[in-house]
């Protein structure tokens, strides 16, 4: 499923959460939605489902997703742990209502996940422990097979054994069944070697749409002697630095040209990948105190 966003802008009162933010997902990718509290992932990931009318387009496959119910039948949107049922509904019937509503759902996929998750299909959802809840959500996401899944921070109530169990889960079915799938998530890290395409957004803004491996190689840590260290990076954006003795290490945001890895190897430098968190703390980070 394409996704095509122009102008859009949310606002709730004064408040400005998305302002006038323009992207196109060309789709069957896991795309990573990223920025900092407050950013507005989730307003964003809300207008893309069709939960509000949006103030500028948001449209799916070239359809308006707002009031269009064929449009919002192929998405499904998991915010968080409260948002996977009524805390009344059984699990079982929770599983029963995904069937109902969405023709893409496999029931049992359904079924093998709440077993790899270990969710009593018996008991109350209002019972169930925040890390349960949390593996509920996914079971929803990953079982509705819509064309558009979102999951917007929906892994945060798991604990790290499940959170792997879900990361695999995800990319093996996301191969079995390729889709257009945009996952929020601060743990940028864990996540990295299944997003395929980084949305990174601050402030209701877009900052950057690029692929993560095309992001990557923006960034470079560059390791030895302190003094050869502090020549080689003079004029470069310097992320951080990091001493030991005499050995100094930097990371650096921008691809360095051809002379630079000449001179790097002159200098008996060692020149490394760094983070994706990084360079997100870097694209983010406030400027002059200020967002």
């Amino acid at each position: 499923m394409r996704v095509d966003v122009q102008g859009l802008t949310v606002r709730y009162g004064s408040v400005t959460a998305v302002d006038d933010m323009s992207f196109s997902l060309s789709g069957n990718k896991i795309y990573g939605l990223l920025g900092r509290n407050g950013s507005g992932k989730t307003s964003l990931m809300s207008a893309l489902a069709g939960y509000r009318r949006p103030i500028g387009s948001v449209q799916l496959d070239g359809e308006p997703v707002f009031e269009n119910a064929a449009a919002m039948r192929q998405v499904c949107l998991v915010r968080h742990a409260a948002d996977a049922a009524d805390k009344g509904d059984k699990v079982a019937h929770v599983l029963e209502y995904g069937a109902a509503w969405r023709d893409t759902w496999d029931n049992p996929y359904a079924l093998e996940l709440t077993e790899l998750f270990k969710i009593p299909l018996k008991k109350k959802v209002g019972e169930l422990s925040l890390g349960q809840r949390s593996a509920l959500g996914v079971v929803i996401g990953l079982a509705s097979r819509s064309p558009l899944t979102m999951l917007d921070e929906s892994h945060l109530g798991m604990d790290t054994p499940t959170r792997y169990a879900f990361y695999d889960a995800l990319l093996s079915d996301f191969m079995a069944h390729p889709r257009t799938i945009i996952i929020s998530t601060h743990l940028i890290e864990e996540l990295a070697s299944l997003l395929e395409e980084l949305v990174i957004i601050d402030s209701g803004r877009l900052v950057l749409q690029e692929e993560a491996d095309v992001l990557r190689s923006r960034g470079t840590e560059i390791t030895g002697n302190a003094a050869d260290v502090d020549e080689f990076t003079a004029g470069l954006t310097v992320l951080s630095e990091k001493s030991l003795g005499r050995t100094k290490s930097a990371m650096v945001f921008g691809q360095l040209d051809d002379s630079g890895l000449v001179r790097a190897r002159q200098l008996g430098l060692e020149l490394g990948p760094i983070a994706l968190q990084d360079l997100f703390v870097h694209l983010t980070e406030p400027v002059g105190g200020k967002r």
